[in-house]
């Protein structure tokens, strides 16, 4: 017997109105306003403003990080107890059923990218203008995204093409294999990196760069190291991206005893030279626990943030996500990436009298200092623990140093002096000195990279 992934499938069902008055007459009133196939797609507005929506959803991906997080030895869930949020609770347990509220919320709401990027996908040749294969290639880098998401998380998962899923659908389209799955992420992604401009026109948007890295990566995850270690390879040699160094840093900046590293995380490092593909935030729209997937702001941030904080710099949050003594432990010393990623309270509220949290389950007294809230600003709206305009940074060039790093030691004609040389670029940074360089080859040299991958990018 078949087995089917069944999707709930959101429609927008367009309504007509008819008002029956106390004579049994009815009165036919005109439609205000109506949208649908066949009276939509018909210029560029149209499609740049599916294309939006299609954007829309990347912040939606909270969730996969969140989650993704939890899941590993890198955090406990937290929360103010041990049933809060059930679902982030039984995923750091590996007790989770396929009754699981967060999981469910990770599927529909990347099922709902893909189902937006095909209906631009359905239509695309309906009309023609200057300029449409961006928004394709665009169109396919997301939809890309999104798959390489579900397919992380569940393996094979149904697709249906070009073509929307309709009702229905859930119980007639079984599950696409694992490797047909990478072969749709792979053939979106070069055709991505093969249209896509090098530099976004605005802030957000997929280039090449990211479409390279992300196929680069999709390649990494199937073991295809030779395609991974050549595709990062020519992304490296575009010169487009580099590591922020502290030359980057503004002099108040080192005033401030800023790293390079650390400055990446901070608003005035957000889209900056480091970074291949971003998800951009605000904190300007307020949002609800009751309908997360149309919040405008980072809830993961929010959500790792100390409960009831009180005093300079950070600001109130939730509570889970709380760093491991086992990550705090893989840092080793004079890596200058440990305080800018770990906020020990036991230091930080001794250095700033009247500070204070409420400690609340699986309190480790560690919290992700990358993604916590920030002190808000004025014109922010919503609940701080929802609304935080921290970016996530999604794709670093940082990233792409230690996948190129891994390719290379892992492919079959290995490239280990390659692998050595992009894995020190990034320690030297790490570090602020050329004296804690990995010299080991081999496996000794993968397990070196898959070290640093982890404090690199916790």
């Amino acid at each position: 017997m078949k087995k089917y992934i069944y999707i709930e499938i959101a429609s927008l069902t367009l309504f007509s109105t008819a008002v029956i008055s106390c004579t049994d007459e009815f009165v036919e009133r005109p439609v205000q306003y109506s949208i649908d196939s066949e009276n939509y797609f018909n210029s560029k507005t149209d499609y740049e403003n599916a294309l939006i929506g299609a954007y829309d959803m990347l912040q939606s991906s909270f969730i996969n990080v969140l989650m993704g997080e939890i899941a590993s030895d890198n955090t406990f869930a937290g929360g103010n107890g041990p049933n809060d949020v059930p679902g982030y609770q039984s995923v750091d347990d590996m007790i989770h059923t396929p009754v699981n509220a967060q999981i469910k919320q990770l599927w529909d709401w990347m099922f709902a990218g893909v189902q937006r990027c095909n209906y631009i996908m359905e239509f695309k040749d309906k009309t023609d203008f200057v300029g449409k294969n961006q928004i394709i290639a665009q169109t396919r880098f997301l939809r890309a995204y999104y798959h390489f998401e579900l397919v992380k998380w569940f393996g094979g998962i149904p697709m249906k093409g070009d073509k929307r899923f309709s009702t229905g659908d859930e119980k007639s389209i079984p599950r696409s294999s694992v490797s047909d799955v990478y072969a749709s992420i792979e053939a979106d992604l070069i055709y991505a990196s093969q249209n896509l401009s090098s530099i976004a026109a605005q802030k957000g948007r997929a280039t090449s760069g990211a479409a390279l890295a992300l196929l680069g990566k999709a390649y990494l995850y199937q073991g295809k190291y030779t395609e991974a270690a050549d595709t990062f390879e020519t992304l490296i040699s575009t010169n487009n991206y580099r590591l922020v160094t502290t030359a980057d840093l503004t002099p108040q900046q080192i005033t401030d005893g800023l790293t390079p590293f650390g400055s990446i995380f901070e608003d005035a490092g957000e889209n900056g030279p480091e970074s291949v593909f971003e998800i951009q935030y605000t904190d300007v729209e307020g949002g609800s626990y009751s309908g997360m997937q149309n919040i405008e702001g980072n809830v993961a941030v929010g959500f790792a943030g100390p409960f009831g904080y009180e005093g300079p710099v950070f600001a109130d949050g939730n509570n889970f996500n709380l760093p491991t003594p086992k990550i705090v432990s893989a840092f080793t010393t004079g890596d200058l990436r440990k305080d800018v990623t770990i906020l020990d309270m036991a230091t930080w509220i001794p250095a700033h009298p009247g500070s204070k949290y409420t400690k609340q389950h699986e309190d480790t007294g560690f919290f992700n200092r990358k993604y916590i809230p920030r002190t808000r600003r004025p014109e922010a709206a919503g609940d701080v623990k929802l609304t935080s305009p921290n970016n996530y940074r999604a794709i670093r060039y940082a990233d792409v140093l230690l996948m190129a790093a891994e390719a290379n030691n892992k492919k079959p004609n290995n490239d280990d002096a390659k692998a050595r040389n992009y894995l020190n670029m990034v320690r030297d940074r790490a570090f602020g000195d050329v004296n804690h360089r990995i010299t080991a080859s081999g496996t000794a040299l993968y397990d070196a990279i898959l070290a640093e991958r982890r404090v690199e990018l916790a």
